[in-house]
């Protein structure tokens, strides 16, 4: 049976449908269809242009602070200084404090939260994690990025590249982190870090990652050396754009004994409130009281300061007299704060120098003036550099034995480069082909001997 034809009602009765009335019909029907797509879809269409926002829109709202005047939620922070000043460790004491909900340097409660915490320099075992517990965190709160996993495996995270995923796994947490600390911030710079344009848009991820999510982020950096007297946010090593970008800047630096010893911290530029004042302190070492045989570094917190950043680092600059500030005396500390603790390889020592803006020249030849011992481990081992060693005075008949410092000599100053190429020295002697040269190495080992036997 074949089917009925369509009818078209017309007067209230049923007609059949001629070819012209389908037509009709069809053609009304997909015009209605466009016009409803039209419609449907027209308010959830993105307008391409410059979006505005009255001013009488805009919902207002106070500065969030987790410690008012330093700390202040969904903005990034950058605290730097000299080596040897515990800019890490005032980090992770600003983390202790708000982990266990405790009283900031100047009084008032610190809300609990957790805290995340990316390290490129510090590992967690043997640095972080210690000093944390020597500050009194609880580190159940504290989260440390320790990777990155991709779908060919994992890696190590990457605060160059890695900020947007950061950010979506810190979105996740519940609760929330109160606190991101970058150690240190210029790894986050793709770029060259001396360049303004580059260094912002680097870490235009950090300044929309504390917005959205609403976390206060801490960055840590040097200071470049030789910048002593000037304006501290100028003294921040690499391009401006990391004081600029930063809406509060905290510097730190070292006092003399006579001032009471310690260091300073203070408060050197602020976009939100107040830009002047600090807090005194001491870096104490000493065990955990609960993991036997293990030693950290803590903030021990003095007295409160008055008075504008860059008065308080100059009086701080000033602790040894005027040769002080020279970078002769600033280098001989840092080489010196860096073997403290033991021999340190000498590629460790050249990527130390490196970040804390000093020549690694200048660094060979103030370590080979205060007697900087190197050692090299076997044939083709690395060498090291250890602090000197403390020797017993000689008598006078030793003392003739100048041939050791001669044999000294015969080292080369640099350990892990090749020689300046700035041509022999015309007031040296006369270099001697390898055998006449090793004959007088051990002319020289004889004289040592022959001296010491009588």
């Amino acid at each position: 049976m074949s089917p009925a034809p369509l009818a078209l009602v017309r007067s209230g009765a049923a007609l059949p449908l001629s070819l012209a009335d389908l037509e009709a019909v069809g053609r009304a029907e997909v015009r209605a269809h466009l016009a409803a797509v039209t419609t449907s879809t027209a308010h959830r269409r993105p307008v391409v242009g410059v979006s505005l926002t009255r001013a009488t829109d805009v919902i207002l709202e106070p500065i969030a602070w987790l410690w008012d005047g330093w700390l202040a939620r969904g903005k990034v922070h950058l605290i730097a200084g000299a080596p040897g000043t515990g800019k890490t460790t005032l980090g992770l004491a600003f983390a202790a404090i708000l982990t266990r909900g405790g009283h900031w340097p100047d009084g008032p409660v610190a809300p609990l939260g957790d805290v995340a915490l990316w390290s490129g320099e510090d590992t967690p075992g043997d640095v972080l994690v210690p000093r944390l517990i020597a500050a009194g965190a609880d580190p159940a709160r504290v989260h440390l990025v320790s990777g990155f996993t991709t779908e060919r495996g994992a890696r190590a995270f990457d605060p160059a590249t890695d900020i947007g995923a950061l950010s979506a796994r810190l979105a996740r947490m519940d609760p929330a982190p109160l606190l991101l600390i970058v150690d240190p911030l210029v790894s986050a710079v793709t770029g060259d870090s001396h360049k303004n344009a580059e260094v912002r848009s680097a870490l235009q991820p950090l300044v929309d990652l504390a917005a959205e999510r609403g976390i206060a982020v801490l960055g840590v950096s040097h200071f470049s050396k030789g910048t002593q007297g000037r304006d501290p946010t100028e003294r921040v090593t690499g391009s401006l754009a990391f004081g600029a970008l930063a809406r509060v800047v905290l510097a730190t630096a070292k006092l003399a004994d006579e001032q009471g010893g310690g260091c300073i911290l203070v408060r050197a530029k602020s976009n939100l409130g107040p830009d002047h004042g600090g807090f005194a302190y001491h870096l104490v070492v000493g065990e955990l009281a609960e993991h036997p045989g293990i030693s950290a570094t803590r903030v021990v917190w003095g007295e409160v300061l008055e008075g504008n950043a860059r008065d308080l680092l100059g009086r701080a600059d000033e602790r040894r007299g005027p040769d002080a500030t020279s970078e002769a005396a600033d280098l001989e500390s840092f080489i010196r704060g860096c073997l403290a603790a033991g021999p340190v390889s000498a590629k460790q020592m050249q990527e130390d120098a490196s970040g804390a803006g000093y020549s690694w020249d200048r660094v060979k030849r103030v370590a080979h003036r205060i007697g900087i011992e190197r050692r090299k481990e076997g044939y083709q081992g690395s060498w090291s550099w250890s602090l000197p060693a403390e020797r017993a005075p000689e008598d006078a008949k030793g003392s003739k034995g100048s041939t050791l410092r001669r044999v000294h000599s015969l080292h080369p100053l640099d350990d892990s480069a090749p020689s300046s190429a700035a041509g022999p020295d015309p007031q040296a002697a006369p270099r001697l082909p390898p055998r006449k040269t090793t004959l007088a190495l051990k002319a020289a080992e004889a004289a040592i001997v022959e001296a010491i036997q009588t």
